[in-house]
């Protein structure tokens, strides 16, 4: 059984739908950041980046959203998460996580995350006001360029799916305007019928 280590409003939640979605046996742990229990040494045992998702498997810990959806859709082939038959395809589905990875979400940490590059308040207020900007941007290209429709692949779910549809929960807090993005909008409400996205989504609630 897996054991999947998540906080509430994080990105760790793609990762719960993707379990749910391939139907595997796991128990979901919730870190509270509240009290920073991502610090915490009997945290820091299982993932020393004192971050969320961690995901412990037979053959150890997994970090980082790409990686761990990549070997759920491996390791459930029958759930067809990715093409894993198609070198190209899978391929692309690799560079749109990664793009969500390095971009949309480095750059809504930004908003409240700034220490992590600079030391000056002045700087986070700067940051913070730049997020609109640099969020609104990185989801554009979204909208235009990547969502193929009705899935980010087109036709075919994927781990690509829970990935977006976790960023988008954002879209509000970052400040962006969510008329611009009808197909991204769309996307998240089509998300929101599947079982699996509720269950997570509700299990995160609780």
């Amino acid at each position: 059984m897996y054991k999947l280590y998540y906080a509430p409003g994080t990105c760790a939640l793609a990762s719960h739908i993707a379990l749910e979605e391939v139907g595997a046996a796991y128990t979901a742990v919730r870190i509270d950041f509240k009290i920073n229990q991502q610090n915490s040494p009997e945290y820091l045992a299982i993932n020393p980046k004192g971050r969320v998702p961690a995901l412990v498997t037979d053959r150890g810990v997994l970090t980082e959203t790409p990686a761990i959806l990549a070997y759920i859709a491996q390791s459930f082939p029958q759930a067809k998460l990715a093409p894993s038959d198609d070198p190209f395809a899978l391929a692309q589905v690799q560079a749109i996580t990664s793009y969500f990875c390095s971009t949309v979400h480095v750059a809504h940490a930004h908003r409240m995350r700034g220490y992590r590059w600079a030391t000056e308040e002045t700087s986070f207020a700067d940051m913070k006001r730049m997020v609109p900007k640099s969020v609104g941007a990185a989801f554009a290209l979204v909208e235009r360029a990547m969502l193929r429709g009705p899935w980010v692949m087109g036709e075919s779910y994927t781990i690509c799916d829970p990935y977006l549809f976790t960023l988008a929960q954002w879209l509000e807090g970052d400040g962006i305007e969510l008329s611009t993005l009808p197909n991204v909008i769309a996307h998240r409400q089509r998300m929101m019928e599947r079982p699996a996205v509720r269950k997570a989504v509700e299990e995160e609630k609780a």
